[in-house]
């Protein structure tokens, strides 16, 4: 029969049956199935040997039109050799590999060659930095979103550290083609960042000051930057850090070793400056000490565009750069022996390595938090422009 608008309206399941096809006439393989549960628009057509069926929509919420547009569409699919409901089942599994999802699989194979160090870094980088693509099905993943994020990593963690990210994303695609999860690798051609060698960016005196007087509003990035100074912390170490992480009475922070880059569990003292700086964040009920919701914080590029944009510094610095100026300072000026920086900077020392990490165990706690408050006095005295009267504690 030729269905039509009027038609479609009236018909109803006759008694006694579960459910009945009232064929169009108009339009090749266009059906109004009828079941106790409504009425269901349905394309049906053969490939080969094969009978295929493809619900198209409610026929309440379909109209006839529309029905008979779409069926249109999908009858010169078929002629042309197209099977569109293994085509629909194709994109609905594709769309269900997200990068997210991907990713724990990838994660898991790499644990089996790479050794835990090297874990540790792809697992930070594919977790953390590339945070931004979780929810994208993969194949809708292309050059244009590598690039941005690519960009985003190297506005707040430095060109290194968006390099490292960059070749981490490569292989994971590299690994999803041979799986046959993705068809290309939207990686490549897109923007190199590092070209070698260590980045040697020491902040001077006037730079700290520059920096500190920029982030006097205590918003939550100044808040952050300002910790990370003084500090020597990793950015995540802070951004992400919980309450149940604090001790305000022993002024001491307590990350697992989950939260370290070396798998290691760090402790890090709390000078008076530091621990004013957490006091001063309101809790909210909030198992995180900053961001929003559930999650730490997040605005990182944006608040490292929003601070550059009141301060003005040549070269570029990143967060990075505040964490290395911390080991130089400390080397060089302040008389601190090199194996109590690198406690600071939960650095595995060379006194700590292979053998001899065996028998050291030692986390200098009591030399760290005198090491960081000698830090956070000369701090305090370069940005508000007194000459540092700190005695260097070598011998």
């Amino acid at each position: 029969m030729k269905l039509t608008r009027d038609a479609v309206a009236r018909l109803a399941l006759p008694p006694g049956k579960s459910e009945a096809f009232h064929w169009d006439d108009a339009v090749p393989g266009l059906a109004l199935r009828l079941r106790d549960t409504g009425k269901t628009w349905v394309f049906q057509y053969r490939i080969g040997r094969r009978q295929r069926r493809l619900t198209l929509g409610s026929g309440l919420a379909l109209s006839l039109a529309d029905a008979r547009a779409t069926a249109v569409k999908l009858h010169a699919r078929v002629r042309l050799g197209e099977d569109p409901v293994s085509t629909k089942a194709k994109m609905i599994s594709t769309q269900s590999e997200t990068f997210e999802s991907v990713l724990n699989t990838y994660l898991e194979r790499q644990r089996q060659r790479l050794r835990p160090r090297s874990l540790v870094e792809v697992r930070r980088h594919l977790i953390v930095n590339a945070k931004p693509l979780h929810r994208l099905p993969l194949p809708e993943i292309d050059r244009r979103a590598v690039a941005r994020l690519l960009v985003g990593v190297d506005e707040t963690s430095g060109a290194a550290t968006a390099e490292l990210v960059r070749k981490s994303l490569s292989a994971l695609f590299a690994w999803a083609m041979r799986e046959g999860l993705a068809d290309a690798n939207p990686v490549l051609n897109t923007n190199r960042f590092y070209q070698g060698g260590s980045r040697q960016r020491v902040l001077s005196d006037d730079e700290l000051q520059t920096i500190w007087a920029a982030t006097a509003g205590l918003d939550q990035y100044s808040s952050i930057v300002r910790l990370l100074l003084l500090s020597g912390a990793r950015r995540e170490e802070i951004g992400a850090l919980q309450w149940a992480e604090t001790d305000l009475d022993r002024a001491i922070i307590s990350l697992p070793s989950e939260r370290t880059k070396n798998g290691r569990p760090f402790d890090i003292p709390l000078s008076q400056p530091t621990l004013a700086i957490i006091k001063a964040q309101p809790r909210n009920d909030r198992a995180f000490v900053f961001g929003r919701g559930t999650h730490g914080f997040k605005g990182w590029t944006g608040g490292k565009l929003r601070l550059d944009k009141r301060i003005k510094i040549e070269p570029s610095w990143t967060l990075h750069d505040l964490r290395r100026t911390l080991s130089t300072v400390m080397h060089e000026r302040l008389g601190i022996q090199p194996h109590i920086v690198e406690a600071c900077l939960n650095h595995v020392s060379g006194h700590q390595g292979g053998v001899a990490g065996v028998y050291n165990r030692s986390t200098y706690a009591v030399e760290k938090r005198r090491a960081l408050e000698v830090w956070a006095a000369h701090v305090l005295a370069v940005v508000e422009g007194r000459s540092s009267k700190i005695t260097a504690l070598r011998a």
